[in-house]
């Protein structure tokens, strides 16, 4: 049913867009297409995987589950915000007065770097996410919608509008736009732009985390390949956006989920990794400026 199809696209496009905001903040103030950005991802999801098991050794699932759940998300966010803010120490800004190809390639070795660092710690088969998760649904005219479907979309929309008021109403998301324009003349007017620069990669890891937990409780298995696949289809959603452009981030991975959702359940599931890669070549041949990058004159 095509109803039920935009659901489950819109609940995965959701997962999509909160990785796609990480791709297009760091762009915006650096121009720089952070390829290791999926295996934050792929770390948040294994994270969350080790803070609930050892929240269920101690057996404090069983009594506080909820409480569990969202422990093991701060706890993912907050050292998947250490990675980000390590990775743009150790490997972007040492490079920043660099040509522009040495932080790309930079990117990708760190990319590879974390695949493999997980690999070797963590095996290269796929790890299984605790299935504690209450596991009710809704029925509304043939249309199911379960309990999980519900908090990963309203857990989204409600990161994805805190950030949007973080980079338009607040001093810090000021001083971010304010150093995407023009990070010389934000310096002159005395904003920290090494501290804006690590916050935004902070923040896009943060998001990333929540992304990575969501995905392992929605397919239920991970493994250390996972952050490469997604990381390609989120920056397709931000090209598709505009990248550089929040709102456009967003709507490009809601459509992005949806437009794979509807592939795999119309065409063949077999090549439901393949509709992000032709939505990203007709992007770039048709409007390489994205669904809504020549409507905001501010990338951040």
């Amino acid at each position: 049913m095509l109803v039920q199809q935009l659901i489950n696209g819109l609940t995965l496009g959701a997962i999509y867009a909160l990785v796609a905001l990480g791709y297009t903040m760091v762009y915006g103030i650096l121009e720089l297409i952070n390829f290791a950005h999926g295996e934050i991802y792929m770390i948040g999801a294994y994270l969350s995987i080790i803070f609930l098991g050892f929240f269920t050794t101690i057996g404090m699932t069983r009594h506080f589950l909820f409480l569990s759940l969202f422990l093991s998300f701060i706890l993912s966010a907050v050292f998947c915000g250490a990675y980000g803010y390590t990775m743009e120490k150790v490997a972007y800004r040492p490079l920043r007065s660099a040509h522009r190809l040495s932080p790309l390639i930079s990117a990708i070795g760190m990319s590879i770097f974390l695949q493999n660092y997980v690999m070797l710690t963590q095996g290269s088969g796929d790890v299984v996410f605790p299935h504690l998760f209450p596991n009710s649904e809704i029925l509304f005219s043939g249309i199911r919608l379960t309990s999980l479907q519900v908090v990963i979309l309203s857990s989204s929309f409600i990161l994805m509008g805190v950030l949007y008021f973080l980079v338009k109403k607040t001093l810090i998301g000021k001083a971010m736009r304010a150093t995407a324009q023009d990070k010389k003349m934000a310096s002159l007017v005395g904003i920290n732009i090494d501290f804006i620069i690590s916050f935004t990669f902070v923040i896009g890891s943060f998001l990333a985390a929540a992304a990575g937990m969501m995905v392992a409780m929605y397919y239920g298995t991970v493994n250390f390949f996972i952050g490469y696949i997604a990381g390609i289809k989120a920056f397709t959603a931000a090209v598709l956006g505009g990248i550089g452009n929040i709102p456009g981030a967003m709507a490009g991975g809601l459509l992005l989920g949806m437009v794979e959702s509807l592939g795999a359940s119309y065409i063949s599931s077999e090549y439901k990794d393949l509709f992000a890669f032709l939505i990203l070549t007709l992007v770039l041949l048709l409007k390489p400026s994205g669904l809504l990058g020549e409507a905001s004159k501010e990338k951040v």
